[in-house]
C-alpha cells in the first residue's frame, strides 16, 4: 500500500494567517479598502502591498524572527502589517500609542523590536526618549503628508518609498502554524505593561471561531455583504482580531485614522458602513454628535467591549437606529470570549428586558470553555446568582507573559486561565459580569458589584458618566463612593444622586449598602489607554479629597 506523505509536508494542515488574506482575495479580489478621504484600492492591490511591505523589510535587513513595531493610527497601512510581518515569518508588535513614554520606553526595548513604523505625528513620543531605546532598531516613517516632518531620528526609509521601491513577494513560505505572529503589552493599571502573545495557529481559530459565532440571518450578524469599519485601535488585542474576520470574508473594509466623531459619522454614511465595534465612550461620543447632527444610525450593528455596557446607553443607541450588543474577552484572550447577540431584529421601541439581555457579557463563541469558581477552583451553580471567578480555555489563549514566569503562573493557576472577573452563569449558559475582583466593594458583610451601581447611576437624566469605588471604613470595611459627571445642563445635588439610587434599594434590586453615602461630582472621569474607567487612580484621588476634609 502506497504511504501518503507527512501531514505537514506541504503545510497542507496548518493553520497560516496567509490563509485568511488568500481567502478574502479569491472570493472578493475587486472590493476596496478604504482610508478615510485619502485612500481607496481593492483587494488585488491590498495583496501586492502586502508583498511589496515584506520585500521593502527584506531589503532593509528583515528576517524571520525579527519584531517590527508600528506606532500609526487605524490606516490601511496597519492591516498591511497585520498581514505582511507575520506571514514574513516576523513577529508584529502593536504599539499602544496612549501609554506613557516611560511606559512606551519599556515596551519597545522589553519586545526588541528590530524595526519601527512611527506615524509622523508619534516621532515627538520616539524623539523624547530615543537615547535610552535599545540601540540597532530601524525607522521607517509612515505620514499622509506629501512632505513629512523632519526629526533628528534616524529614519531608515519612508513606508510608501519602501513599498515603491519594492518587487512584491508572491510565495510566502509555509511556517510552522507555532510561529509566533503578534506581541502586544496589557494596559492594567497597576505596575509594568505584560506582554502577551499569540501565533499564527491562534489568530487563524480565533478568526474561524469569530466568523462561525457572527454568521448567520438577522441582528447582532457580520457576514460577506457587510461594510466594516473598526472603532476600536488596531494596537489593541488586533482591533479585536476583526480585520483579519473581515479580510478573510473579503468584505469593504474602511479604516478611519484617528477617531473623531464627526468623521467617523461622515465615513458611516459615505461608505455604508453596517459593521463596527467599540467601547462605550466611543459609542457615547458618536450618539451626541448624530444627535447634534440629527443624524439616523439605521443598519448600524455595533459591538461594546472593553467596559460594561450600561443599558442606559444601550436604549439610546437602539433609539437611534444601532443594532448594539456587548462583547467580553480581555487581552490574554485574544481577545474574543463571550457575546450578547439579540435573539430578535431591533424593530421599534426595544423593551426593558431586550435591552438587559444585550448588556451582558453572553454566550461563549465556540470552542471557548467557561466556569465560574469559587477560590478552591470549584464550580458554583449555574443558577443566575452564585458569583466567582470566570476562569477560561480555548486554544487560542495567550500561554503566558513573555519574560514573567511568576505572573504566567497566576494567571494559569489550576489549568485554567483567571480573568480576575466576578461573574455568574445563568442555566442557559449567558454569562454575566458583576464586577472586576479588585473593583468588588465589600461593606456591611454584603459584596457590592461597582458596575451594577455606575448602571442605575446612569439611568438617572441628568447622568452622563459615573463611576463607583470603594474607599476605606472604619465601621463597614468598604463603602461605596459615587465619581459623577453631569449633563450640561445639570446641577451638582448629591441627595438626588442617593435619592435616585435609593429608589432601586427600596425595590430590593440592590443592597441598601450599595447607596453611596460619598457623591463626587467631576467634569471627566480618568481613563485608561484604551478608554476603560481608571479606577486606581479614582480611589488614589478619593483618598486625597479624603484626607483634605
Amino acid at each position: 500500500m502506497e504511504s501518503n506523505p507527512a501531514p505537514d509536508a506541504f503545510g497542507a494542515n496548518t493553520l497560516l494567517i496567509k490563509q485568511l488574506l488568500e481567502a478574502g482575495l479569491s472570493r472578493s479580489p475587486s472590493e476596496e479598502i478604504v482610508y478615510g478621504d485619502a485612500v481607496r484600492f481593492d483587494y488585488t492591490e491590498l495583496n501586492r502591498r502586502i508583498g511589496r511591505l515584506a520585500a521593502g523589510l527584506a531589503s532593509l535587513g528583515a528576517r524571520p524572527g525579527d519584531t517590527v513595531a508600528v506606532m500609526d493610527w487605524d490606516t490601511h497601512r496597519y492591516l498591511e502589517c497585520f498581514f505582511a510581518v507575520p506571514m514574513a515569518g516576523m513577529v508584529l508588535h502593536t504599539v499602544n500609542v496612549r501609554l506613557s513614554v516611560e511606559q512606551l520606553l519599556y515596551t519597545i526595548n522589553h519586545a526588541k523590536d528590530d524595526f519601527i513604523l512611527v506615524n509622523t505625528e508619534f516621532l515627538p513620543m520616539l524623539e523624547a526618549i530615543w537615547d535610552r531605546v535599545d540601540p540597532g532598531k530601524q525607522l521607517v516613517l509612515l505620514s499622509d503628508a506629501a512632505s513629512p516632518r523632519e526629526t533628528r531620528l534616524p529614519i531608515a526609509a519612508e513606508y510608501e518609498a519602501l513599498l515603491g521601491g519594492s518587487n512584491p513577494v508572491t510565495a510566502w513560505s509555509d511556517l510552522d502554524e507555532s510561529t509566533r505572529a503578534t506581541t502586544f503589552y496589557t494596559t492594567g493599571t497597576t505596575g509594568l505593561p505584560k506582554a502577551v502573545y499569540f501565533s499564527h495557529r491562534q489568530l487563524v481559530l480565533h478568526t474561524l471561531a469569530s466568523r462561525a459565532a457572527l454568521a448567520g440571518p438577522g441582528a447582532g450578524r457580520f457576514n460577506h455583504d457587510d461594510v466594516y469599519m473598526p472603532v476600536t485601535p488596531m494596537f489593541h488585542v488586533h482591533a479585536w482580531g476583526l480585520p483579519y474576520l473581515a479580510t478573510m470574508l473579503g468584505v469593504k473594509q474602511v479604516y478611519p485614522g484617528r477617531y473623531v466623531p464627526d468623521r467617523l459619522l461622515a465615513l458611516f454614511e459615505r461608505e455604508k458602513v453596517t459593521f463596527s465595534h467599540c467601547v462605550p465612550t466611543i459609542l457615547q461620543m458618536m450618539l451626541d454628535s448624530a444627535a447634534a447632527r440629527g443624524q439616523r444610525l439605521d443598519g448600524w450593528t455595533v459591538v461594546i467591549g472593553g467596559a460594561a455596557l450600561a443599558q442606559s446607553l444601550a436604549k439610546a443607541a437602539m433609539g437611534r437606529g444601532v443594532d448594539v450588543f456587548a462583547g467580553y474577552g480581555m487581552s490574554e484572550t485574544g481577545p474574543i470570549l463571550t457575546l450578547a447577540q439579540p435573539r430578535s431584529a431591533n424593530s421599534g421601541a426595544p423593551t426593558d428586558e431586550e435591552v438587559t439581555a444585550r448588556c451582558h457579557a453572553g454566550w461563549a463563541i465556540p470552542f471557548v470553555q467557561l466556569r465560574v469558581v469559587d477560590e478552591a477552583m470549584k464550580d458554583l451553580p449555574r443558577n443566575g446568582s452564585s458569583a466567582g471567578e470566570l476562569v477560561a480555555r480555548s486554544p487560542w489563549l495567550t500561554q503566558s507573559y513573555l519574560g514573567d514566569p511568576q505572573a504566567s503562573q497566576a494567571l494559569w493557576r489550576g489549568g485554567w486561565l483567571h480573568t480576575g472577573d466576578i461573574a455568574v452563569m445563568d442555566p442557559d449558559g449567558c454569562v454575566r459580569i458583576v464586577d472586576r475582583l479588585k473593583d468588588v466593594i465589600k461593606t456591611g458583610g454584603e459584596w457590592v458589584s461597582s458596575l451594577q451601581l455606575e448602571d442605575i447611576l446612569l439611568k438617572h437624566p441628568q447622568v452622563r458618566e459615573a463611576a463607583v469605588i470603594g474607599i476605606p471604613d472604619p465601621r463597614w470595611s468598604e463603602r461605596p463612593a459615587a465619581i459623577v459627571v453631569l449633563t450640561a445642563d445639570a446641577v451638582p445635588d448629591a441627595d438626588a444622586i442617593r435619592a435616585h439610587v435609593k429608589q432601586f434599594a427600596d425595590a430590593g434590586a440592590i443592597s441598601r449598602f450599595a447607596i453611596p453615602q460619598e457623591v463626587t461630582f467631576v467634569d471627566s472621569l480618568p481613563k485608561t489607554s484604551v478608554g476603560k474607567l481608571d479606577k486606581k487612580l479614582m480611589r488614589a484621588q478619593q483618598a486625597q479629597i479624603e484626607g483634605a476634609v
